[in-house]
């Protein structure tokens, strides 16, 4: 059993790519073994078996409360915990016991996060330091003499728009500066009280919301000061006391009023056999045997209530830090505001606009808050509605509310994107306003964009990513006709392989030789021009012949590299290129290659095709018998046989088809002549043949037939003899390399190569030596001992 796991196992991780199965362990591991092991280091830092799987002193200073007052700190999950007598209760009650501890931590934490943020506690952390900070730099730059220059400043261009003609400018200019003369002195003697008050933007905007929010629950007079505890409240019924009560009890026991107060009860007063003894005294016999009888569908609902949790706990901890990010940048921007009204806001252009954007963004985060507020209580309400309306069916609307706040995550981020385009918005208007209704680029105009805006339109983009914006800033830098000339005249300079680009447009307009440049240099920048060629050629043949990354494919690439001109070092990067990651199958191909056609370089014949043909299943023989012998392996033995059909491929296609002998008519005497002769080819018939074909009168088999005189009958008998010869080359290499193992198929392809060799050297007068020529297969020879088992890893590298 356990080897059937393992092959499970193995082909499992083989099917999918590891980065994915990585991926998958991960998420798996972050989503349910994490909380139980978080879980698990908290119940033991409490120590207490009396309280089951509580882990209420960790969790005891967020002080979140349910409707009925009770902290979820307090909260445990009630089961039998077995015995001697009864081992499989304790194995099951360790595990719902290690759940429900990491449960609670995610539940309690993500419901406390919601309301802290809201509440802005936080903030009174940081108020008292922050505006220590600010009385501070205002005592530094709000002095008289900043104050005289950057009025002069100002009054300077008052001047130069009256010169240049511009009265409304100047006019705009002279109100500004008075408007910021007047302001000035009110904000700069308490710079964040707008902001860290508890009557400030921030606080009113989140008052605002939750009003709204709390409106939209039916309470039409909430207290603000209130209303978070209570959307904590309704949280934790939703999320912790209910899922809690079916979790442990298989339905919700608050529909009961008298298991309702015992439950509470006893959850306050942190006893396990307390809770227990209150849901058997309450009357509720389904929740009394669900306690005693813990099992294994309450750990699989555990498992569902913590992807639940951990969901909830990510939008808690998305509105968290989109709250405080807000009220953060509305301090960032008060600070710099000291700046405006000390200076900046005196002079005309980019200062001024900082002024206004910085000014516009701290009204805005009030808008941000409201926003943020109603967002969470219309999602309260919506989650509340569905577990009022589920009942017991608690874990469907989990199901449900995860896939919603899980798009409530995505929602909010849209939100907070459109608040801070309506804020540069808001921003560039009341800038051009103040610029004189189109300063800057769309000067005259009542739209554009104002001076200090230039980065609006990117703002949320670009300006964000500074990777982008920086390879953006080098692709300009390399495209520049500057930088072209200061590098030699070289295109594009910084891209790869631009300098190799130049080298082989001088060696086309034959700079190299005049310069007396030239050699391998030369020869690369050629090949290099030539590489989108020899990459198409190899990709299509490759897919066209067994797919990228195979020894039939690296075979075909080999050939078709060669068919357009190209060598062995352009097919080795061109396989490369198209996803050749096999480094042994590109060596072995080429190497093949390369061996077969020294060989073939050696001899003579009329179809050089041939002679690559015959040196191949030369080569075949060789390496086959090696590989019998241990001296080869079966990725040679594989690349061979692949070039082997390459060849004769390229010998088939050199080869004219479609003959037709004796006009059509079914075994004719030119039909019957032809098979004659491919049955047993001579050199005597061939040569017969070739006579009559010239007009000379033969002396052989033809002398006395009805051939004797017809040259034409000769030539059509000559030419389907060379085509069919081809053809039953190619078709024997097929069956040879789809059956490796089988020795005879490889003895008839040797055969019908030496046949067509025969015709070969018979019509071009060529000798026949002991190289140049297959040795024909013996007849009925029995299949080499071992040939069946050593050839048997070639057919699987191959088919």
């Amino acid at each position: 059993m356990s080897a059937m796991l393992r092959r499970f196992r193995d082909r499992l991780l083989a099917s999918c790519p590891r980065r994915w199965a990585t991926r998958i362990l991960l998420g798996l591991f972050l989503l349910f073994v994490c909380p139980i092991l978080l879980g698990a280091v908290a119940s033991a830092e409490t120590g207490a078996r009396t309280t089951g799987s509580s882990v209420g002193s960790a969790l005891g200073w967020t002080h979140v409360k349910d409707s009925s007052g009770v902290e979820l700190s307090s909260y445990m999950f009630a089961t039998d915990h077995g015995s001697v007598l009864h081992p499989g209760n304790t194995a099951v009650s360790l595990v719902l016991g290690l759940e429900f501890a990491g449960w609670k931590i995610l539940v309690t934490t993500a419901i406390w996060l919601i309301g802290y943020a809201l509440s802005f506690q936080w903030l009174n952390i940081v108020s008292k330091p922050l505006q220590g900070v600010a009385h501070s730099l205002t005592g530094q730059i709000a002095t008289p003499i900043m104050l005289v220059t950057a009025a002069t400043i100002g009054a300077f261009f008052v001047a130069w728009f009256v010169t240049r003609g511009f009265y409304a400018k100047a006019t705009m200019q002279v109100v500004t500066m008075v408007g910021v003369a007047i302001l000035g002195p009110i904000f700069l003697a308490e710079p964040l009280a707008d902001v860290l008050s508890s009557d400030g933007l921030l606080a009113e905007g989140r008052d605002l919301g939750i009003s709204v929010a709390a409106g939209l629950n039916g309470n039409g007079n909430a207290d603000p000061s209130h209303s978070v505890a209570t959307m904590q409240a309704t949280l934790a019924d939703n999320f912790a006391r209910r899922p809690l009560q079916v979790w442990n009890y298989g339905h919700v026991v608050d529909e009961q009023p008298a298991c309702k107060s015992a439950w509470s009860a006893g959850m306050s007063a942190g006893n396990e056999d307390r809770v227990k003894n209150s849901i058997s005294s309450c009357g509720d016999r389904v929740a009394k045997e669900s306690v005693d009888n813990p099992n294994f569908e309450q750990i699989a609902t555990g498992l569902l209530l913590l992807l639940a949790g951990t969901v909830l706990l990510a939008f808690g901890a998305v509105l968290a830090i989109k709250v405080i990010r807000a009220a953060l940048d509305t301090i960032y921007h008060g600070l710099m505001s000291i700046f405006g009204f000390a200076a900046g806001g005196f002079v005309y252009g980019p200062t001024q606009t900082f002024l206004v954007r910085n000014m516009v963004d701290g009204v805005i985060a009030a808008a941000r808050m409201t926003a943020f507020t109603i967002f969470l209580g219309v999602y309260v309400l919506i989650l509340g509605d569905l577990f009022r309306l589920a009942g017991d069916q608690v874990m469907v609307v989990f199901v449900i509310g995860a896939i919603v706040m899980i798009i409530a995550i995505l929602q909010l981020g849209k939100l907070s994107k459109s608040l801070d385009k309506g804020n540069e918005w808001v921003a560039n208007r009341f800038a051009l306003a103040i610029q004189g209704s189109g300063g800057g680029r769309a000067s005259g105009s009542g739209g554009g964009t104002a001076l200090g805006m230039g980065t609006m339109g990117a703002g949320h983009s670009m300006s964000k990513m500074p990777l982008l914006t920086a390879l953006g800033a080098v692709s300009t830098i390399s495209n520049s006709p500057a930088t072209e000339w200061l590098w030699g005249r070289t295109r594009s300079p910084l891209r790869p392989f631009s300098r190799m680009e130049r080298q082989s447009q001088l060696a086309q307009w034959g700079f190299w030789s005049s310069r007396g440049v030239g050699g391998p240099k030369g020869y690369y920048a050629q090949s290099y021009l030539h590489r989108p060629l020899f990459e198409m050629a190899a990709r299509e043949a490759a897919e066209a012949n067994g797919g990228i990354n195979t020894v039939r494919g690296a075979a075909a690439a080999m050939q078709a590299v060669a068919d357009v001109g190209g060598k062995s070092t352009d097919a080795w990067v061109a396989m490369d290129v198209i996803g050749f990651r096999d480094e042994r199958i590109r060596y072995n191909a080429i190497r093949s290659w390369e061996i077969v056609d020294g060989n073939t370089k050696d001899w003579t014949l009329a179809n050089t095709h041939l002679g690559h043909v015959v040196a191949g299943v030369q080569r075949v023989q060789d390496s086959s018998l090696r590989l019998i012998a241990g001296n080869s392996d079966p990725g040679e033995v594989a690349a061979d046989l692949a070039n082997l059909q390459a060849a004769a491929f390229r010998y088939r296609r050199s080869v004219p088809a479609g003959v037709t002998l004796d006009g059509g008519v079914a075994n004719g005497p030119e039909e019957q002549f032809v098979s004659a002769y491919l049955a047993a080819p001579t050199s005597e018939a061939i040569l017969d043949l070739q006579r009559v074909a010239s007009g000379v009168a033969p002396t052989g088999p033809l002398l006395g037939t009805v051939f004797e005189n017809d040259h034409l009958a000769a030539r059509r008998m000559m030419g389907a003899i060379g085509s069919r010869q081809a053809d039953l080359v190619l078709n024997s290499v097929n069956d040879a390399l789809a059956n490796p193992t089988d020795q005879q198929l490889l003895r008839v392809a040797r055969g019908h190569i030496s046949d067509a060799t025969i015709t070969d050297q018979a019509l071009s007068g060529a000798k026949r030596t002991s190289t140049n020529t297959p040795t024909p297969p013996a007849q009925n020879s029995p299949q080499r001992p071992g040939w069946a088992r050593a050839l048997d890893p070639v057919g699987q590298a191959l088919n």
